[in-house]
């Protein structure tokens, strides 16, 4: 090779070189996987397991009624209008530990335009709320497995948050109607308990 030409051909190769490191440096790196969408639940029925007492839950919710004791460490209110009842065990202290909403299955009240009930979770999650729900509220539980009540066929979801720290309830659990027939399932059963349970 002439000397002109090697010099031209050195000169072309580093212009080439330094274009490929310039578009290998602009191209998008390959995004990372997406964490999977996680929330934590503090409350139910605007109550906290492991904070809150029971005299707390009387005085939130005395228009339905005073808390019957069906045990000496639990307590029960009745929403006729809605059919729901809100449970809650306490210890001897008279903190609640475990919290939970379901179906009452005894009203005969006939109530019109009520609002939705005020007993959820603290991100909105209600009886009788679609499945569909819960994933986008909490994402995918860590586990789900079949179950039953009444001879109902039902599906339990489980969520543990002690991902979430020591200071959170660690534990909610689902139980909720199956998917049928096109029909997404529903929650039949809400209980959230305390970090020592």
């Amino acid at each position: 090779m002439k000397r002109g030409w090697m010099r031209f051909w050195v000169s072309g190769s580093v212009v080439v070189l330094a274009g490929c490191a310039l578009v290998g440096a602009q191209t998008p790196k390959a995004p990372k996987k997406a964490l999977a969408h996680r929330a934590n639940e503090l409350t139910l029925a605007g109550l906290r397991p492991g904070r809150d007492s029971v005299e707390r839950a009387v005085k939130l919710y005395r228009e339905f009624g005073d808390g019957q004791s069906q045990q000496s460490d639990e307590s029960v209110w009745f929403d006729q209008c809605r059919d729901v009842s809100l449970i809650v065990d306490s210890d001897m202290a008279k903190r609640i530990q475990v919290i939970r909403l379901a179906p009452w299955g005894g009203s005969t009240a006939h109530c019109g335009g009520v609002p939705p009930s005020p007993w959820k979770t603290g991100l909105g999650l209600r009886v009788a709320d679609s499945t569909a729900k819960i994933s986008q509220l909490y994402g995918e539980p860590d586990s789900k497995s079949p179950s039953s009540r009444d001879k109902q066929q039902l599906e339990l979801w489980y969520y543990a948050f002690d991902w979430a720290g020591p200071d959170v309830p660690q534990v909610m659990e689902l139980l909720c109607t199956r998917e049928q027939d096109g029909k997404p399932g529903r929650v039949v059963e809400i209980t959230l308990a305390a970090p020592s349970l």
